[in-house]
């Protein structure tokens, strides 16, 4: 069986506030993609990826997300992916998301796993979310940002070819 590596690709940590991050000029030398996103925001907001500047209805999603006394099903389609928000996120506690882009380089419709961790102060949630971009074109940037607000400085992201 052959071993992942993972290879970082990009690494940006905001040194002051910004709207969003952007990787751009992603090479199709790799199988697959992982963003790994530590943030702080200026409010308590979803979290939005779009792929290729594609701001269309293109998107789908499911996701379940666990409280520690409840479990919630949600799922619906747009244009952009979004790690969704149960409970509320911190403006002052990092929060962490994951992004797991299969096959990204192919030409068929990109799937994604997403992994959300928040805490707002022990009251936080954990979610897993399936994604779907559907197009067929190679992932050649991938932008996150906050639905309103910012990102704070200290927020960082790195984007890693698998």
């Amino acid at each position: 069986m052959a071993t992942a590596t993972y290879v970082p690709i990009a690494t940006q940590t905001l040194s002051s506030a910004a709207s969003s991050i952007t990787f751009s000029s992603i090479p199709s030398t790799y199988t697959d993609l992982r963003v790994v996103l530590t943030s702080i925001t200026s409010s308590a907001t979803n979290m939005n990826l779009q792929y290729n500047g594609d701001t269309g209805s293109n998107y789908s999603f499911t996701a379940l997300i666990g409280t520690g006394s409840t479990a919630v099903s949600t799922s619906g389609n747009g244009g952009y992916l979004y790690f969704t928000v149960y409970g509320s996120t911190s403006t002052t506690i990092p929060q962490m998301y994951t992004t797991d882009i299969f096959s990204y380089a192919g030409s068929t419709y990109k799937t994604n796993l997403m992994t959300a961790l928040m805490d707002a102060n022990g009251s936080g949630d954990v979610q897993e979310i399936v994604g779907l971009w559907r197009n067929t074109s190679a992932i050649t940037s991938i932008k996150l940002y906050p639905q309103s607000g910012n990102f704070n400085s200290g927020t960082t992201a790195t984007l890693w070819g698998i």
